[in-house]
């Protein structure tokens, strides 16, 4: 696997890692500049913030445990792994595409920056491995 398609699993991790960071525990900070939602919201969005916090350290995990067994001499176990989280990443940017241009959290057009963040670097990662 090329070193732009390995930085780009690392960045990629990365940002699952801060996504879970926000929504499992600082979602009374950032419900309105990540979400879009009131604070009067948050008591409501709690739990499912939590659940798909994790969801984003798991999806993380398998790009970590990819890149390790990848280096530990699994080629076939690592890349397939890499290849499987960075397609469920790429697929879930275009759910989140969808979603926006169907107004169910917000205004249409609010949520590139998320779509961008979670699609970018497993569509490098794809397209340079």
């Amino acid at each position: 696997m090329s070193a732009i398609a390995q930085v780009a699993v690392v960045v990629a991790a990365l940002v699952h890692v801060v996504v879970w960071i926000c929504e499992a525990f600082l979602i009374g900070r950032v419900h309105l500049s990540m979400f879009g939602q009131p604070a009067d919201h948050v008591p409501a969005i709690r739990l499912w913030a939590f659940g798909v916090g994790f969801y984003n350290l798991f999806l993380a995990c398998g790009l970590v445990a990819g890149l390790v067994a990848l280096h530990g001499g699994h080629e076939l176990v690592g890349r397939t792994l890499v290849f499987y989280v960075c397609w469920f990443m790429l697929a879930g940017s275009v759910v989140l595409a969808v979603a926006d241009q169907l107004a169910l959290s917000r205004p249409r057009n609010q949520a590139w920056g998320g779509v961008v963040a979670e699609g970018l670097p497993p569509l490098v990662v794809l397209v340079f491995a």
